[in-house]
This record gives C-alpha cells, structure tokens and sequence, in this order.
C-alpha cells in the first residue's frame, strides 16, 4: 500500500489582489483552527495547548510577511506565483 501521497493545492501566477485572497484565506483558516483548539482545551480541561499557541504564532508571522511580499508585487506592478503542495504521509500511530 503507497504511504505517501501529494496534493497540489495551489498552482499558478496571480495578481497582488488574488493572491492575497488565495494565501490569507489558507493561513486565516489555520489561525481559526488553532484558536478553537486553545479555546478548547482550555474548557474543555483548563489547560494550555503548546503546540497550538506556536503553530499560530508563527502563522501570524507569515501573515505580515507574506503582507509585505503582496505590497511589494504590488508596488512593483508584478504577479506573484505559487505552488501550494500537501503532502501526506500514513504512519502508525504512537501508542502512548
């Protein structure tokens, strides 16, 4: 049985605009995701989540990076490219 598998999510050259709708729509998703996770956990057993708190930190970083680049492509008159590829791999799972 195959065990790994990619996915091209995002493939082509966009406009400042459409790429910021393509891009921020992928990372905001994310951030909401990881909010309800900390939300979550702290209900549901009144307790932070690491990993979640990191992964939106650092979402958010890119946030205003990828900001940049659009205004950037955008003063400049120029289209920005993107591959987005998911990749998947199938493992066992930790029997912790």
């Amino acid at each position: 049985m195959k065990k790994e598998y990619q996915f091209k999510l995002v493939e082509g050259q966009f406009s400042p605009s459409e790429a910021g709708k393509v891009l921020f729509s992928l990372i905001n998703s994310k951030i909401n995701y990881h909010n309800l996770e900390i939300f979550s956990n702290q209900i549901r057993f009144n307790k932070e989540n690491p990993h979640s708190k990191i992964r939106q930190e650092t979402l958010l970083d890119a946030s205003a990076y990828i900001k940049e680049l659009i205004k950037e492509a955008a003063l400049k008159d120029m289209d920005l490219e993107i591959e987005g590829v998911i990749q998947l791999v199938l493992k066992p799972r930790n029997k912790d």
